[in-house]
């Protein structure tokens, strides 16, 4: 049995061998992330390759989401935004879509949305390189919230993006952030991601915290239509049990859904 909500997993050096993604796939990893903020375009290229050899084999059809860095700025350790940007697209951000395009990715994944408005230029760039894909809108700024419906009615899926997120906006306000996002993106037909440290501690650890299980099975009850891993499957040491573990949270989760119903992210 396979849960219905599915597992998005960011590929990485812990991830890029033709084994590990075709154990992942068979425990479940259903949509496959690559974090353009690093590596460059000779990589990002054969882990595609490697994605969908590896989805040959195991006879499963796996959409790949480019995730845009957007107006990131890495401070050694830590990462933010320029704030002020006046645009959440940047010319970098438009060679990779051109990529993108090119590698037929199914989604696009733009960060640090400001307004609809970011939402609509993706778009239009999008057509202007000749491609259709869909774009998942990431929220993650404060000023995002202000304008969420309409962010929500421009994109074809949201992410709740926890991570900036929480530089943005206390600490504390965030489950019940995360929850009004869900909410307003299931009532408008919207699929919607959770994501960001959902079981950081994997990276490191075979098992989750007791905590994180709680966050997963959580996240689906609020009725997320997937739930993505970042880091636990990008460089941590046990990618293949971080989307195994996924999978069992979810399942359990769905029991209790009570018929609840999720949209799939594949369209």
């Amino acid at each position: 049995m396979n849960s219905k909500a599915q597992i998005i997993a960011t590929i990485g050096p812990a991830s890029e061998r033709p084994e590990i993604l075709i154990s992942m796939m068979r425990h479940q990893m259903d949509v496959v992330r690559l974090n353009f903020s690093w590596g460059g375009f000779e990589e990002k290229k054969s882990h595609i390759e490697m994605v969908r050899a590896a989805a040959r084999k195991t006879g499963r059809r796996i959409p790949i989401i480019v995730d845009l860095p957007g107006p990131r700025i890495q401070e050694k350790d830590f990462h933010t935004y320029d704030k002020s940007a006046v645009c959440s697209i940047t010319e970098r951000d438009k060679d990779f879509i051109k990529f993108g395009i090119e590698q037929r990715a199914d989604y696009f994944a733009l960060s640090f949305v400001g307004s609809e408005k970011d939402v609509l230029l993706c778009r239009k760039i999008i057509k202007s390189f000749g491609g259709k894909q869909l774009i998942i809108a990431k929220i993650e700024r404060k000023i995002a919230l202000e304008s969420l419906d309409k962010i929500i009615a421009a994109a074809d899926a949201v992410m709740v993006a926890r991570g900036d997120l929480g530089n943005e906006v206390p600490l504390e306000q965030i489950p019940f952030i995360q929850d009004r996002i869900i909410k307003k993106s299931k009532a408008a037909r919207k699929p919607v991601i959770t994501a960001t440290q959902m079981m950081l501690s994997m990276t490191e650890n075979p098992t989750p915290t007791r905590a994180e299980v709680t966050d997963v099975a959580n996240a689906i009850l609020q009725g997320s239509d997937a739930v993505m891993l970042s880091e636990e499957t990008a460089s941590g040491k046990y990618p293949v049990e971080s989307v195994a573990m996924m999978e069992k949270i979810v399942l359990e989760a769905e029991r209790h859904l009570k018929g609840k119903v999720h949209f799939d992210i594949l369209k």
